[in-house]
């Protein structure tokens, strides 16, 4: 697959370096996003109030990294009335954290920004760190190496790897608990069993859903207690067709399956120990207050989301779609990591390199967790099935290495294709990697929209959300006006709950009538999809222009651009 002359090691420290570069230059041009506020300020109350109450619906881990190193550049959290009103505001009180946060991030968004993600982009390399260690003690050293170059162009992880939330942040920890996990199955240790107790309480210290991958380790530790036996049982032979020569006595072979219950009870009270250490770690993350405020950020999880919430896909508006993240995945994805993935999964089930509970640790956890979503989350982002990534990054680095290291040199062009592909998808989307859609979402409708992009430019006809735009381009949209603007009325609606005064933008909102007002519109990609099915659903008064108006331009893959001219009242928008 590579040079014999590389060591494996510094390839995948390289590829870890290519990731984590595109990770922070990319932070650097992107604006605050949807929830990133509501993190930023609950992590700096923690740790300077050591009052949880802003954003416990999310454990505290990953927020306190973010104060830890904004407390280290000099940003404190507001001592306002209002701020610490919110501290001490009852549960769910709407909108409190976002509105400290904006405070905090106001003051100075360029530089809060760049030591509130650090952390984050710290987190995302990690994540490339745990995936090659596991990948080589699951599928072997050729394809984690695979899997850290799928890892490395992946615009979704890319994406969010910078940003304050809890989604990466889970991907890393729950990788490092598999693995501590693994290992301690192979040899059993004191050692090795802390590790497993300290990455278990990393894991739910970074996001509540990390729950449902304890069922999931005490399945795969049962499993480890299974053992096939061999019993060879005599058949009676056939008659002989000839007197002279006897039939000789088949044997037959059977695997019986048997537990080692000896060995199921050592690693159910090793669970337990796991557990109790994870508390531990989990409690200290709560700065030692109450033991039970996991439990209750829990019980706060969604309660704060809208009951009348309507998520949208394909033109439609539901409160639930059951093939949602399903169709996240096949469409935010790029085209080439599926296809290596789906092959892998073939290779995987036939392989006899890869032992059966190897497969197992690549199997279970992803579809538990890929239930658990699609049962239970609301459908606003691929970025909730970023934890499940890393599974299907392993399947396609076991595809790509086969590809790569056979003997044919078809497959060979063909692995290369897949990677030279990969490249181009990572280098067409760059900085915008949260728009990034491939190129089965223009195949059927506009295949002639597909561009080094991919398939970005439809985004808007199949996702919203965070699927397209959560804020993050604001800044760009300052460059762009600064440089076309010509001080033109400027009327912008972004996404909601990102303030875009921030970055010195005067602007009007948009007033939801049919014929738009001279100026530049400037509408979030979210409107852009969602208008539609709105004015439809809700028979409101929408600009019926914009789905068949031209944009002037589209900043950062989220922010369309049109140009009214005209007196107003007349619906002059170019097409």
């Amino acid at each position: 697959m590579l040079s014999g002359q590389l060591k494996p090691w510094f390839v995948a420290t390289a590829l870890i370096a290519v990731f984590t570069l595109q990770s922070f230059f990319a932070s650097l041009q992107k604006s605050t996003t949807g929830d990133e506020p509501a993190h930023i300020a609950a992590g700096l109350s923690y740790l300077e109030t050591r009052i949880f109450n802003l954003n416990l619906q999310h454990p505290p881990l990953v927020k306190e990294l973010s104060a830890a190193t904004l407390l280290m550049a000099g940003v404190r959290f507001p001592r306002t009335k209002e701020a610490m009103a919110a501290v001490e505001a009852p549960p769910n009180a709407s909108g409190a954290e976002w509105v400290v946060g904006n405070a905090i991030i106001g003051a100075g968004s360029n530089r809060v920004l760049f030591w509130a993600r650090l952390p984050m982009i710290l987190v995302g390399a990690l994540l490339g760190v745990f995936l090659y260690w596991f990948g080589r003690r699951i599928v072997g050293e050729a394809a984690a190496l695979g899997a850290v170059f799928l890892y490395a162009l992946d615009p979704n992880v890319i994406a969010h790897s910078y940003l304050v939330t809890t989604d990466v942040g889970l991907a890393a920890f729950a990788l490092l608990f598999l693995f501590t996990l693994w290992r301690y199955i192979e040899q059993p240790g004191v050692a090795r069993l802390v590790w497993c107790g300290v990455a278990m309480g990393l894991m739910l210290g970074a996001k509540y859903s990390g729950v449902f991958l304890l069922p999931v380790a005490a399945a795969l530790m049962a499993a480890a207690c299974v053992r096939r036996t061999a019993t060879v049982t005599a058949r009676t032979a056939a008659p002989p067709r000839s007197r002279k020569r006897a039939a000789p006595l088949a044997e037959e072979v059977r695997g019986k399956l048997t537990i080692d219950t000896a060995r199921l009870y050592a690693l159910a009270r090793s669970l337990v120990v796991m557990g109790l250490i994870a508390s531990m770690v989990i409690w200290a993350l709560f700065l030692f207050r109450s033991p039970f405020l996991y439990f209750e950020g829990m019980q706060r999880v969604n309660a704060d989301h809208s009951p009348v919430f309507n998520a949208y896909m394909a033109g439609e508006l539901k409160p639930k779609f059951t093939s949602y993240f399903a169709v996240c995945y096949l469409l935010k994805e790029p085209l080439a990591a599926i296809l290596l993935a789906g092959a892998g999964l073939r290779l995987l089930v036939r392989s006899g390199k890869v032992t059966r509970l190897g497969k197992l640790f690549l199997l279970i956890p992803p579809a538990v967790l890929f239930a658990s979503y699609t049962w239970g989350a609301d459908d606003i982002g691929v970025r909730y099935i970023i934890p499940i990534l890393p599974f299907a990054w392993l399947l396609g680095g076991l595809a790509l290495s086969t590809l790569l290291r056979s003997a044919s040199r078809g497959a060979q062009i063909a692995g290369v294709l897949f990677c030279a592909w990969l490249v181009v998808a990572a280098i067409g989307i760059y900085p915008d990697h949260l728009s990034y859609f491939n190129e089965s979402a223009c195949a059927l409708d506009a295949p002639s929209k597909i561009g080094w992009d991919g398939g970005t430019a439809c985004g808007p006809a199949w996702l919203a959300d965070s699927n397209l735009d959560w804020g993050q381009g604001l800044k760009q949209l300052k460059v762009w006006l600064d440089a076309h603007g010509q001080n033109r009325p400027l009327y912008l609606a972004t996404f909601p709950n990102t303030p875009a005064d921030y970055y010195g933008l005067q602007f009007k909102t948009p007033v939801l009538e049919e014929s738009p007002r001279p100026g530049l519109h400037v509408l979030s990609a979210h409107w852009i999809a969602t208008l539609p099915a709105l004015r439809q659903k809700l028979r409101m008064p929408m600009p019926y222009w914009v789905p068949l108006a031209r944009p002037t331009a589209i900043v950062g893959h989220a922010l369309y651009v049109y140009d009214v001219p005209g007196a107003p009242g007349q619906p002059n928008a170019s097409r």
